[in-house]
């Protein structure tokens, strides 16, 4: 070691013979308490997310009948997303899969849903002194699984053109009415056997917000599981708008955004960007062709240090010895 860096660390460590000043290290702990409290307080009114009320089946019911009447059907024929999504609900699909990647399949079917009866019959076996809702359900059940479908099928068609013309500002098909006093909603259509009395009792339920608890599953004190009543709003149209409004959606950037006016997690528009580009952007499986994607560049990045030629980049293009100059100057002093 040279005499000038030993003589350098003496005087680093010699006594201090200058002057002093009084400190009061418990004021100024209050100081720096209560500025940082009047910070935290100014920067949650002014950036913190809104507190929004929830969604509820009741809400949806009575804000959007038809709609709601229309997943109802969809619901009891087996053709909503969620009754055709796979596991881990049912084995409609294999859900989401890349090349012999199966993982949804591989886990099965953990929370198994039956939508045609968790979502409508079940709900509707709870309603008290109601025999003609009752004869309703026992002609569906006991009817053939191919009759069933037919029904449910041929009284959701005129609902779905029904929405169709509404959202195209086109004349709404004649064959729906909704009662503007009462909310209910009426569908003239041929072979629908019972399903209208059951939708009509459905949508009855969920405007007095029955349904709202009869798809809580959880047994415990405090309710945390809402998959159900969730499920079954995401297969309507409630969820989705309110999620537009909010700039949720996925071709709106939406993992990386959050409720309100400003964005959230910032650092995910390396995930996100990949939904926005081609082939995920159209692929029925782009979620884990995204994160299929980030675990090669994840792994590629660690891996830095062992890739050649990029890890002597460092070496190449010295950018640290203009950073750190100060220090190579003294060193070569020193030397």
């Amino acid at each position: 070691m040279s005499r000038l860096r030993w003589s350098r660390r003496e005087g680093d460590t010699a006594e201090w013979k200058g002057g002093y000043t009084p400190y009061d290290l418990v004021k100024e702990l209050f100081i720096a308490v209560g500025v940082v409290m009047l910070l935290a307080v100014l920067l949650t009114v002014l950036f913190s997310s809104p507190d929004d009320r929830p969604s509820t089946i009741a809400q949806w019911s009575r804000q959007q009948p038809v709609n709601f009447v229309t997943a109802g059907a969809k619901e009891l024929a087996g053709t909503s997303d969620t009754a055709t999504y796979g596991p881990p609900y049912n084995h409609k699909s294999d859900g989401q899969h890349a090349a012999f990647l199966y993982p949804q399949k591989w886990l099965g079917v953990s929370h198994p849903i039956n939508t045609a009866n968790d979502f409508v019959i079940a709900p509707l076996n709870t309603v008290p002194d109601n025999p003609t809702l009752q004869r309703a359900i026992a002609e569906y059940q006991a009817a053939p699984e191919k009759t069933r479908t037919a029904w449910a099928e041929a009284f959701a068609k005129p609902l779905e053109e029904y929405e169709t013309d509404t959202e195209e500002n086109k004349t709404p098909n004649k064959a729906v009415s909704v009662d503007p006093a009462t909310g209910s909603v009426t569908v003239k259509a041929d072979k629908t056997g019972p399903v209208p009395t059951m939708m009509s009792g459905l949508l009855d339920l969920a405007r007095s917000g029955g349904l709202d608890g009869s798809l809580l599953t959880s047994r415990q004190f405090f309710q945390t599981d809402y998959t159900k009543p969730l499920l079954f709003m995401a297969d309507g149209g409630l969820l989705a708008e309110r999620a537009e409004a909010q700039h949720l959606l996925g071709d709106q950037w939406g993992m990386m955004n959050e409720t309100g006016s400003y964005p959230g997690q910032t650092w995910l528009w390396l995930y996100t960007v990949w939904y926005q580009v081609e082939p995920f952007k159209a692929s029925e499986n782009a979620d884990i062709l995204v994160m299929l994607v980030m675990g090669i560049l994840s792994l590629a990045f660690i891996c830095i240090p062992f890739i050649p030629g990029i890890r002597d980049i460092p070496r190449r293009i010295p950018i640290y010895r203009l950073i750190w100059r100060e220090h190579y100057r003294e060193h070569q002093v020193e030397a």
